[in-house]
């Protein structure tokens, strides 16, 4: 932690902070009066000149959050694991925001949870806050600006969109307002069998040896179709375990391991921690 503080300008003194191992701190961040709690996952990376102002802000395992990106509200905001925010963008929390697993942000984007401004004593009608719901695999390509909605998982909004209405589960979204392409372009997902995902994990793990010059005596994983109470109660304390169907994992925290899912993320695969 201390080897974080020079590259924080801190405006809480009281500000309760945890950040895991492997992480990477950018320069000219400023934690505002507001923010009370800062905690960053395992292999998370914050670039320069970002500004952090939310009482509590959760970043997730792996995460990536470029330059120039504000992050601010009165309520707490999540994000979670195997995140991309790409540069400059503005993530609102007034109304609360949850981000979920395996989100990409593209750069210059806008997320909001409230509209305020107009004189409401003068009659102004549009005021209003709202959680922003962000669901797992959800991709806002890039300059999109995105209003206080429910993006359900695996939907897609394409660049320069600008959304004001919920989007549906493995839809895209494109255009300003935005319309539904999905009948023209389809989804943003295609369905797999366990089969084909573990075919294609084998060639991504030996793509990975070879490129490292290693063998399986080097490094070593453990590939299962899906997870159950037993694995978490038998201990792999060498190896990781994948769980290919769940896209869920037990790590182990290696050094080779860290470079094996910086390998796999953020185009290749992403998988969730579960934790012993």
């Amino acid at each position: 932690m201390s080897d974080f503080l020079d590259k924080f300008n801190i405006m809480n003194k009281n500000i309760k902070m945890s950040i895991e191992d492997k992480v990477k701190i950018g320069s000219n961040i400023t934690i505002g009066p507001r923010c009370k709690r800062l905690e960053i996952g395992y292999g998370s990376f914050i670039g320069d000149d970002i500004y952090i102002d939310i009482p509590e802000l959760y970043i997730g395992d792996y995460t990536t959050i470029h330059r120039g990106t504000t992050l601010h509200g009165y309520k707490n905001l999540y994000i979670g694991h195997n995140c991309w925010i790409g540069q400059y963008c503005i993530i609102d929390s007034i109304g609360g925001t949850k981000i979920g697993n395996n989100v990409g942000i593209g750069a210059f984007s806008q997320l909001w949870s409230h509209i305020k401004f107009g004189d409401m004593l003068e009659g102004c009608k549009w005021n209003m806050e709202r959680q922003l719901i962000v669901e797992d695999d959800v991709w806002f390509v890039g300059h999109c600006i995105v209003s206080p909605i429910h993006a359900k998982r695996k939907s897609m909004l394409m660049v320069g969109g600008v959304i004001t209405k919920d989007m549906e589960e493995n839809h895209i979204y494109g255009g300003s307002p935005a319309k539904d392409l999905t009948e023209k372009l389809g989804g943003q997902f295609q369905v797999k069998t366990i089969k084909e995902k573990k075919t294609m994990f084998l060639e991504l793990y030996n793509e990975f040896l070879n490129i490292n010059k290693l063998d399986e005596k080097d490094f070593k994983v453990i590939i299962k179709d899906n997870f159950s109470l037993f694995d978490i109660n038998n201990s792999y304390a060498k190896d990781p375990v994948f769980f290919i169907n769940d896209r869920m994992y037990i790590p182990t925290r290696s050094d080779m391991e860290y470079k094996f899912m910086k390998f796999l993320l953020y185009d290749k695969a992403k998988f969730i921690p579960i934790e012993k």
